[in-house]
């Protein structure tokens, strides 16, 4: 169990993309922690399943429908979420779909999708979260899911790339005006975690040895995520706002 100042008793966090992968944990890590989560994504019913999980478990949880590209799905959803839980005063905005083309084989249509959901569904579902804490006058905790993408490259992920960059510059924006409302925005960057949208590509002779370049020689474990979420999310980092955690086994030192 967190020590006191990483309890999250008595908040209400809203995660985007918590239907799998990093979003699914990082939904079950803030509720074990005290918060009442809100889950929201476009599988509505691997949503369900994850919140009837935690509430048989004594956690608080609801499913919330959101597509990230519709600012009319965003609002929808934050309007179900106070409905159900009360106001949001933490956000991991998580949402996210991977791409991988070479610049010369990247479609416009891909670009596009890449930017729609990785950066503008980032602006999109703060600016709704930071214009209700506001309003609400009780501050907040905004964390962005970037990547070491962000920092530095690797082939046939320039859309990719390109869209977590923009994403460390937006959590920098967002931290510098927002901090008079007491809202904090930090990001956390992670290097290769296994979920099941990398899993056969970890496996595949590729995916191991861009693993043995990793100075600590693996893939993350989710659970090694759960610090530094707490940490941005909690009162524990009450002064911390416009940082980048990045969790990578020490992967960014090598890309570039």
């Amino acid at each position: 169990m967190p020590t006191a100042s990483f309890s999250l008793d008595g908040k209400t966090a809203l995660v985007t993309g918590a239907s799998s992968g990093l979003g699914e944990h990082f939904a079950r890590t803030l509720a074990q922690a005290g918060a009442k989560v809100v889950l929201a994504a476009r599988r509505v019913d691997r949503l369900e399943k994850l919140a009837a999980e935690l509430n048989t478990a004594g956690r608080r949880a609801v499913a919330v429908a959101l597509d990230v590209t519709d600012a009319a799905s965003v609002a929808a959803a934050f309007d179900a979420a106070e409905s159900g839980l009360g106001p949001i005063g933490i956000l991991v905005n998580n949402a996210g779909v991977p791409s991988g083309s070479y610049f010369l084989k990247t479609g416009e249509e891909e670009w596009r999708s890449v930017m729609a959901v990785n950066l503008d569904g980032v602006f999109r579902v703060g600016q709704e979260a930071a214009r209700r804490m506001v309003a609400a006058g009780c501050g907040g905790s905004i964390i962005n899911i970037a990547s070491i993408l962000g920092f530095g490259v690797l082939k046939s992920l320039s859309a990719y790339a390109a869209s977590k960059a923009a994403v460390v510059s937006l959590t920098k924006s967002m931290a510098l005006e927002l901090a008079r409302d007491r809202i904090r925005v930090n990001a956390i960057a992670p290097g290769y975690f296994s979920t099941e949208i990398n899993d056969a590509f970890l496996s595949s002779a590729p995916g191991k040895r861009l693993l043995s370049a990793v100075p600590l020689g693996r893939a993350g474990a989710l659970p090694e995520l759960d610090g530094p979420l707490l940490l941005l999310a909690s009162e524990a980092g009450a002064f911390m706002t416009g940082s980048v955690i990045t969790v990578d086994g020490g992967h960014r030192l090598l890309v570039g």
